[in-house]
C-alpha cells in the first residue's frame, strides 16, 4: 500500500451551493460545509500528513474537489481535463502548485476528458472509468501517460451504472488485495484478481472511503461499512459529510494525496 507524506486541500468557497449536482438533498450549509471541511483536514494531519491548504476560489463553484484536477503518483502529477465545462479554470488555478511539488507533470489535451474521480489507483495499477465525466479518448491519452510513467490500467465503463456520478463513487481500495465495491460493480472482470468486500445498498454512499497509511477514514452514519471495516484490523475514523453528500461530493473528493 502506498505511503502518502502530504495533500492539497481548499475550502468551499462563497457560492459552493451553486455548484454542480445530481441528488436532491437539499441546499448545502456553507457554515456547516466549512466546519466539516476543518474536520476533514484535521483527521489527515492526524493520519500523518502534511497539507498545502489553498484559499477558496470563488470563481469556480466546485473548486472544494480537487482530486477531479489532477492525478497524483509517486512519479509524477497527470493534469486532467474535467468533463463538465464550467470546471475547466479549476486545472490552471492548480497547475503551479502541482508543477512546484512534481518534477514531472502531464496534461489530458483536448478533446479527451477525465475527471480524478473516475480514476482508482490499486498499488500500480489503475482504474479508469468512463462516465459522462471521463471520455474514450481522455482514458486512452491517460493510459498512455500512465504507461510510460511504468504503471498499467485498465477501463471500466459506468456509464450503465445508475445512481453513482464517477467510478469512486461506488469503489475504494481497502489495501491487502480488497476492493470495496457497491454491487453493480462486484461482478466485473477487470476487478477478478481481487478479494471483493459487497457494500449493502443502503450503505453505498460509504463506498468512498480513504485508505491513509494505517487508517481508514469513513463517512459517518454506516455503522456495518464501518464495522466490516474494523473487523479486518483497521483503525477507523468516521466523518460528517452531509453537505458535501448534497454536491455528488465524497471523501476522496477533497484532496490531492500523494
Amino acid at each position: 500500500m502506498t505511503a502518502f507524506t502530504h495533500a492539497i486541500v481548499r475550502p468551499p468557497g462563497a457560492n459552493f451551493a451553486q455548484g454542480l449536482t445530481s441528488v436532491d438533498l437539499g441546499k448545502p450549509d456553507l457554515g456547516l460545509a466549512l466546519e466539516q471541511h476543518a474536520r476533514y483536514c484535521a483527521a489527515l494531519e492526524q493520519s500523518g500528513l502534511v497539507l498545502t491548504r489553498l484559499p477558496a476560489d470563488d470563481r469556480f463553484a466546485d473548486s472544494t474537489f480537487v482530486e477531479d484536477t489532477a492525478i497524483v503518483t509517486d512519479r509524477c502529477a497527470i493534469l486532467t481535463r474535467p468533463g463538465a465545462a464550467s470546471r475547466a479554470g479549476e486545472v490552471a488555478a492548480i497547475e503551479p502548485v502541482l508543477r512546484s511539488e512534481f518534477e514531472r507533470t502531464h496534461a489530458i489535451v483536448a478533446p479527451g476528458t477525465v475527471d480524478g474521480g473516475d480514476i482508482c489507483q490499486v498499488e500500480n495499477h489503475f482504474f479508469i472509468g468512463i462516465s459522462e465525466r471521463t471520455n474514450a479518448e481522455g482514458a486512452r491519452q491517460l493510459a498512455a501517460i500512465l504507461a510510460q510513467e511504468g504503471f498499467t490500467s485498465g477501463t471500466v465503463d459506468i456509464r450503465e451504472v445508475n445512481g453513482i456520478l464517477h467510478l469512486k463513487s461506488g469503489i475504494s481500495y481497502l489495501g491487502d488485495k480488497r476492493l470495496v465495491l457497491i454491487d453493480a460493480l462486484a461482478g466485473h472482470a477487470a476487478f477478478s484478481d481481487f478479494t471483493i468486500v459487497r457494500i449493502a445498498a443502503s450503505e453505498s454512499y460509504a463506498a468512498n472511503f480513504l485508505r491513509i497509511n494505517e487508517s481508514v477514514i469513513v463517512s459517518a452514519g454506516f455503522p456495518q461499512f464501518a464495522s466490516r471495516v474494523r473487523a479486518f484490523g483497521y483503525p477507523v475514523v468516521a466523518l460528517d459529510m452531509s453537505e458535501f453528500r448534497k454536491m455528488d461530493g465524497a471523501l476522496s473528493c477533497l484532496s490531492l494525496r500523494f
